[in-house]
């Protein structure tokens, strides 16, 4: 776990509006999200693109509805598709980092944030501003949580 300044950047993707109890059931919204912008949306690795989970709107902590894009910071759209966009401000984020085998570095890096967040020993308070997931590739994850 580190402390990092990020800067702004723009993100384009798919989104949904869901809440945490939606997630752990059947009925969850986000692993069939990212599997339509895995359909739709071709990530160029090799020439710098990369893909991004953004958390965001939130309706109050972590028991309120918010949105999630799946999406990229490519330069060119895919053509004829509407994308939708989100930018991640600048900010102070408290970054979880993992890696391995999808989506397993997912489950286990938010399983880090939700037990450090909910320690008596926290030392940092969570903003529910932006958040955000950064793949540097298909077997990392850097999940980003903006703090005071």
């Amino acid at each position: 776990m580190q402390i990092k300044s990020v800067a702004a950047k723009t993100i384009n993707g798919l989104s949904v509006r869901t809440d945490n109890i939606t997630e752990m059931s059947v009925n969850g919204k986000i692993a069939p999200l990212w599997q339509a912008f895995d359909e739709m949306v071709p990530v160029d690795y090799k020439h710098g693109e990369r893909v991004y989970g953004v958390y965001f709107d939130y309706e109050s902590d972590h028991a309120g509805k918010f949105t999630v894009l799946a999406g990229f910071d490519g330069r060119s759209l895919p053509t004829g598709m509407k994308l939708e966009t989100v930018t991640i401000p600048a900010a102070k984020y408290l970054v979880f980092h993992h890696q391995g085998t999808m989506p397993q570095i997912a489950i286990d890096a938010w399983t880090e944030v939700w037990n450090y967040f909910s320690s008596q020993q926290v030392e940092h308070e969570r903003l529910y501003s932006t958040d955000f997931e950064y793949y540097p590739n298909q077997n990392e994850i850097e999940v980003h949580i903006a703090i005071r």
